[in-house]
């Protein structure tokens, strides 16, 4: 298993996190996405997706 810790930010009203760098290996770069959070409630999980942006391109990350 492979575990990656991140820091947690307040910034406003809100709270933020970055997404660690091989978590988007299979992306393209030149693309843009958004990162859809799913909690699963009854396993207590939360899965990460990756979704196109559709129509918008530019050096995302």
């Amino acid at each position: 298993m492979v575990s990656f810790k991140r820091k947690l930010y307040k910034r406003g009203s809100s709270w933020e996190t970055t997404v660690p760098r091989p978590l988007l290996f299979a992306l393209d770069e030149k693309k843009k996405y958004h990162v859809i959070f799913s909690y699963d409630e009854q396993n207590n999980k939360w899965f990460i997706k990756f979704e196109e942006q559709e129509g918008e391109h530019g050096h995302a990350f």
